[in-house]
């Protein structure tokens, strides 16, 4: 008999949130869809989206499901979309959520469709808008790596009315010279070219003056 643990799976139905800003009307002219980072909740993440025209803007934040105690207070909540354990059933656990939001929010085709990640939700978006052909008019990544696994044959979808824009400052603590060469040539080669890279003063922060600016 092994005495060594032996890891089994089963499938089961849940339950995940997630928060809107604004109300969806015939005046509406641009839906987002933002992906929070490491350590957010979506309904705190939105602040950064509240300078936004409101009659204008539908803002969509998906909720990562993984949440923990930031401190040893027990009192502030973060959240994770994913950790190098069972990397790949977290991925398509969250991928089924994000199919069921878009089940419920069907008006995304008939408005400007904006896929925004920061930090970790850059991996999340990427890989939403790449294994289920997500066609959006613009795609951001803000501060965060492209996953590995994606390369330039998983956006072939994306075509030249989509907007791709790379956000990084140029103090982040997380972006060595190093990483910033990598993910710069990541990006040439997944995008051929056509992403535009905005360069701002400041670390790994989000700017609500970027996020204004990016509407066309």
């Amino acid at each position: 008999m092994s005495s060594k643990p032996l890891e089994k799976s089963v499938s089961y139905n849940s339950k995940n949130t997630y928060e809107t800003l604004n109300d969806f009307t015939d005046e509406t002219k641009n839906v987002w869809i933002v992906f929070h980072g490491i350590g957010y909740l979506s309904k705190y993440f939105l602040k950064y989206f509240d300078e936004l025209n409101p009659v204008d803007n539908y803002i969509i934040a998906p909720q990562a499901p993984s949440k923990y105690y930031l401190n040893s207070s027990y009192k502030h909540v973060g959240a994770s979309w994913l950790t190098k354990e069972n990397t790949e059933t977290e991925i398509n656990n969250n991928l089924n959520y994000l199919d069921a939001i878009l089940k419920v929010e069907t008006m995304l085709s008939t408005r400007n469709l904006i896929i925004f990640g920061y930090s970790q939700g850059v991996s999340m978006a990427a890989r939403w808008v790449a294994q289920r052909k997500i066609v959006c008019n613009q795609l951001v990544l803000y501060a965060g790596g492209i996953p590995n696994e994606l390369n330039e044959n998983d956006f072939t979808h994306l075509g030249n009315n989509t907007q791709i824009t790379i956000i990084v400052g140029n103090q982040d603590e997380y972006l060595t010279k190093e990483r910033l060469s990598i993910e710069r040539e990541k990006a040439r080669t997944i995008f051929n070219g056509k992403a535009k890279e905005h360069i701002f003063n400041g670390g790994h922060i989000i700017k609500k003056e970027i996020i204004n600016s990016l509407i066309l």
